[in-house]
């Protein structure tokens, strides 16, 4: 079935390969500060508030830029900022659609704190405030679905943290190095690639019929969490994720009472750079759980650095669910419920 090109294009018709596979161009995003001046206050700590793909990339950045960050750095999820947010705090608002309600109730509480602020949208509420209050400002290209604007959103952060000099400048010309190579790689996975040379189509004909469960380490969790988002968003499907070394600290003892019959695939998602013990963890976790869980299938980052590893991860992670999705017979781009869900929060 997928390497039906006319099955491809019925599944899928609003074209999510296609965007997936135009994400390594997003590494390239020239990103433009408005209202940017940095009035020298000191920042002492950082908080991004943002849902869904705004708090991945985020959660990215955090991973990637933690031995260079000498502040706090905490990403909120939620409505309210956390109590130690003050005026020498940096808050950044980030919401591709620009009307998440609970990155808008943390904007207004920053607004309160006299925070230093910076707004992160393609549209909406967020950029009118910016506009309105001569906020630092980043306007994302518009026009795709939020889980796919990412690395937009990844290279603004960057940015902004250069701009407000918490992270030393350079970090941004890293992300737009990857892009050539990115597109090397995710060629490889396009439609017109054969199953048996498509690693993308080999993952999620893995994948059918199963529920999925992600496991990251400590460079890896935010892309653990990455593909459980994208397997429920783009295929539809209920999917879990944990991390290294927690998880042998409680869910390991979870798997030892059930027959091994279960309607589970494994995923390790497995970086090169990691702690040798978190490596080690995955292996021995895999081998002590034979016969009560099913076997891990090993996803080997690609890349020399970890931000090419961490980009190649997430795009895979949307072409394999956006297979998935049209194996599952699941139109990969709408997400009604979730559309529907807002109406209904918004109706006072």
């Amino acid at each position: 079935m997928l390497d039906d090109i006319n099955v491809l294009a019925q599944r899928d018709p609003g074209g999510a390969l296609k965007i997936a596979g135009n994400q390594y161009k997003q590494a390239e995003f020239k990103v433009d500060i408005q209202y940017g001046e940095n009035d020298a206050r000191k920042i002492d700590s950082i908080v991004v508030a943002g849902m869904g793909g705004s708090a991945l990339a985020a959660l990215l950045v955090n991973t990637w830029l933690k031995t260079e960050l000498d502040i706090p750095f905490e990403v909120v999820r939620t409505y309210n900022l956390p109590a130690y947010v003050g005026k020498n705090t940096l808050v950044i608002a980030s919401s591709y659609s620009g009307n998440t309600e609970e990155t808008l109730s943390c904007l207004a509480q920053a607004k309160t704190a006299g925070s230093q602020i910076a707004i992160i949208a393609a549209a909406g509420k967020l950029e009118e405030d910016a506009r309105k209050d001569h906020m630092a400002f980043v306007s994302l290209p518009g026009g795709i679905q939020p889980r796919m604007a990412m690395i937009y959103n990844l290279c603004a952060l960057v940015a902004l943290f250069e701009n407000f000099g918490v992270i030393k400048p350079g970090r941004l010309d890293e992300i737009a190095k990857t892009s050539s190579w990115l597109k090397s790689e995710v060629d490889k996975w396009a439609g017109e690639v054969p199953t048996g040379d498509n690693y993308a189509k080999q993952l999620a004909m893995l994948s059918v019929g199963k529920s999925a469960e992600f496991f990251g380490g400590t460079l890896t969790a935010p892309l653990a969490y990455k593909w459980k988002i994208s397997w429920n968003e783009n295929a539809k499907n209920v999917a879990f994720w944990n991390e290294y070394p927690e998880m042998n600290h409680n869910e390991f003892m979870g798997w030892t009472s059930h027959p091994i019959e279960k309607p589970f695939v494994i995923f390790d998602i497995v970086s090169n750079l990691e702690h040798p013990q978190i490596l080690k963890r995955f292996e021995v976790s895999d081998r002590l759980l034979s016969g009560m869980r099913p076997k891990s299938t090993v996803i080997k980052l690609a890349g020399q650095t970890l931000i090419e590893q961490m980009l190649w991860g997430c795009i895979l992670a949307d072409f394999v669910s956006i297979y998935l999705a049209i194996l599952n017979g699941v139109n990969p781009i709408p997400v009604q419920l979730i559309e529907k869900l807002k109406l209904e929060l918004a109706d006072n």
